[in-house]
């Protein structure tokens, strides 16, 4: 019987210059919570903007992959527009509830809404400093691993489609949930430090889960 191949970790895989550099973008929140007052709401909607990048790189992701068949080029076309629109109203409505619910403020408009209220809040709460990490982290790890170790040439834009969803729904179900406690236990500091120690456990274990399962993909197809 052939047994399910498990990814397990090893200590070279936390120490990937990316995942250094992943745990250092998301230490960055702490200084905000710690000497900025950050409560709920700014950690959240710091959270919320990072679905933005992730966004983002992902339809670089598909722009990139594949590159030498001439027909994927021509699905681009369609799946990448489709991507930005489809992803762009569910992370729109996803903005709405975490503006609405932890933020407080009024909304006349649709999803895009959330977008046009995120720019003003990024200065007023100070977390351009951690939106800047968490870009520069992200576009470490699209050029270390995505580009120069070849991770492009395993992926489709097909897989590429969903991948941003998992991560977007797994984290924030369990992020909300979170805030939602915090703000019943009026946001002490302890409790929203903890937050942010789940957050960078739950994506240090996504990042290393996805690298290790492209590179094995990349081993396979030199046999």
């Amino acid at each position: 019987m052939k047994e399910k191949k498990k990814h397990s970790f090893q200590l070279k895989d936390v120490l990937m210059p990316s995942s250094i550099f992943l745990v250092a973008a998301n230490l960055l929140p702490f200084y905000g919570v710690l000497y900025l007052g950050w409560k709920v709401f700014p950690l959240l909607l710091l959270f919320w903007i990072e679905n933005i990048i992730v966004g983002v790189f992902n339809v670089l992701r598909m722009l990139f992959c594949d590159p030498k068949d001439p027909l994927k080029w021509l699905g681009k076309l369609f799946m990448i527009p489709f991507f930005t629109f489809h992803y762009g109203m569910f992370t729109g409505v996803h903005g709405l509830f975490v503006i609405l619910m932890f933020g407080g403020l009024q909304i006349t408009g649709g999803p895009d809404e959330a977008f046009k209220k995120a720019w003003p809040l990024i200065f007023e709460y100070r977390l351009f400093y951690a939106v800047f990490g968490l870009v520069a982290s992200h576009a470490f790890s699209f050029i270390m691993n995505y580009i120069l170790k070849g991770e492009y040439l395993k992926e489709s834009s097909g897989d590429l489609m969903g991948k941003p969803y998992s991560r977007v729904v797994i984290l924030h179900v369990t992020i909300i949930i979170g805030g939602f406690l915090m703000m019943a236990l009026r946001s002490p500091e302890t409790g929203l430090l903890f937050l942010l120690v789940l957050k960078i456990c739950f994506d240090l274990n996504a990042h290393i889960r996805e690298h290790k399962k492209t590179a094995e993909k990349l081993v396979k197809s030199t046999w």
